[in-house]
């Protein structure tokens, strides 16, 4: 998949009008799956939310050299954000890349083949990357397609631990979705905006893929 793409405008971005809903990844793309339903919450009130307790220090250098492991997927994390969280997500996607453990990115808007069907792309993203990370925050919830891609990327690995990672900014533990409430979440107040949290997620499980 090339890098440094420009995306398509966003007027073209598909079901950005809430009265349209948007289109199920494309059948030629295998083995991506789209969601039917909203993921089960696990019941979880407002009050048991919190983020992510502290873990021992993964180590960055910890790679496998092999095809296997890492390296069996083109990406390590696919980061999803709203438009009008590009900046944001931009800031992330440097941080995790000019980590010693040069951590590969996906970032759509970057990318993405030009000409390619934006919801193929995406599908294609995520089951091309190892983990996920969601960029929550208030533009994140009112984006559709925000919400599209955060069901699809719970439904590529539903019961893979340690795969999607909520980054929670600017919104209150009570407007975490509740899709997510049966994940910690980063706290995107903590130090460095949790950056550093994300990438020790990240690359612990890497890890596990040994």
């Amino acid at each position: 998949m090339p890098a440094s793409q420009k995306s398509p405008p966003s007027d073209a971005l598909p079901g950005c009008s809430r009265d349209n809903a948007l289109p199920p990844c494309s059948q030629d793309d295998p083995p991506p799956r789209c969601p039917q339903d909203h993921p089960p919450s696990s019941g979880l009130s407002s009050a048991a939310l919190a983020e992510s307790p502290a873990l021992p220090p993964a180590q960055e250098g910890a790679t496998s050299s092999s095809s296997g492991g890492r390296w069996s997927r083109d990406y390590d994390v696919c980061v999803c954000h709203s438009e009008e969280d590009l900046a944001a997500a931009q800031e992330l996607v440097a941080y995790l890349e000019d980590c010693s453990a040069s951590l590969r990115c996906f970032l759509q808007l970057r990318d993405a083949a030009p000409g390619s069907a934006i919801v193929s792309e995406l599908c294609r993203a995520l089951d091309s990357s190892h983990c996920q990370v969601l960029l929550i925050t208030p533009g994140f919830q009112r984006d559709p397609w925000c919400r599209y891609q955060m069901l699809q990327a719970l439904s590529q690995a539903p019961g893979a631990e340690g795969r999607t990672i909520p980054l929670l900014t600017g919104l209150a533990r009570d407007a975490y979705p509740p899709e997510l409430r049966f994940m910690y979440f980063v706290d995107g107040r903590g130090p460095e905006r949790g950056f550093r949290q994300v990438k020790e997620a990240i690359l612990r499980y890497l890890q596990t893929l040994r």
